[in-house]
């Protein structure tokens, strides 16, 4: 008999909902302060976990979420870089 594996589960920091963790991009504080998107969902430090959706990271720019939930200012090259990942998933995607 197959066992069901677990699906590991999070939140958008930006939306509140919970969604399995592939379907979420993480965004990752090193110690030294450092921000940075983390695609392997890996990398030590702080994390934030945002819908893979135009939406949510528009919101997150536009209510500051990243930047409160990381505890260190957010740039816009960052934000960028997220809609830019989300285009090409979108066009691959279908």
């Amino acid at each position: 008999m197959n066992k069901k594996r677990k699906v590991p589960m999070r939140k958008c920091v930006a939306t509140g909902e919970m969604k399995p963790k592939k379907e979420l991009v993480r965004i990752v504080r090193s110690k030294e302060g450092d921000v940075s998107i983390d695609l392997t969902g890996k990398k030590s430090g702080r994390g934030a976990y945002l819908s893979k959706d135009k939406g949510a990271v528009l919101l997150a720019k536009k209510k500051n979420i990243l930047s409160n939930h990381l505890e260190v200012p957010i740039s816009d090259s960052i934000y960028d870089e997220l809609l830019e990942l989300i285009e090409k998933e979108n066009i691959t995607s279908k």
